[in-house]
């Protein structure tokens, strides 16, 4: 499985520390804003998941490694590829690239993440519904 999703984001104040570099923890963000991305270019909307299959994603697994900072105002991509579609999980790698001046991207951050999907009631594992399997086959 190996179709790439990108998805364009500009660094804000707001995720930066006090010497402009972006905290570590806003790739996490960038990722999650990312998957929620490539879902709904998939064609399937979280907070409907939620209310008709009253099921949702959970991330159960995080790896992430950092390459080189980004700044204050560096335009981001961040790429979604999907490793592994489970039953009742999807593994995606994904990597915030800069954008440069002389059209080679500069790999800033890799994470490998593993989301769940749990019933919104119990909160426990629960198969991925046939509808959005079949949705996430098709975009990968």
């Amino acid at each position: 499985m190996s179709r790439v999703f990108r998805w364009p984001v500009r660094v804000f104040y707001e995720d930066t520390d006090t010497a402009g570099i972006v905290y570590y923890a806003n790739y996490l963000k960038f990722f999650e804003r990312a998957r929620t991305e490539w879902l709904r270019a998939a064609g399937v909307h979280q907070s409907e998941l939620s209310q008709t299959s009253h099921r949702a994603f959970v991330v159960s697994h995080c790896v992430i490694d950092y390459h080189a900072p980004a700044r204050l105002d560096n335009q981001l991509e961040i790429s979604v590829v999907v490793e592994n579609l489970g039953r009742a999980s999807v593994s995606f790698q994904q990597q915030a690239w800069l954008e440069q001046a002389d059209d080679q991207p500069r790999l800033l951050c890799t994470c490998h993440v593993r989301v769940g999907c749990v019933d919104t009631v119990s909160l426990r594992p629960a198969p991925l519904p046939a509808h959005v399997r079949e949705q996430i086959r098709l975009h990968v």
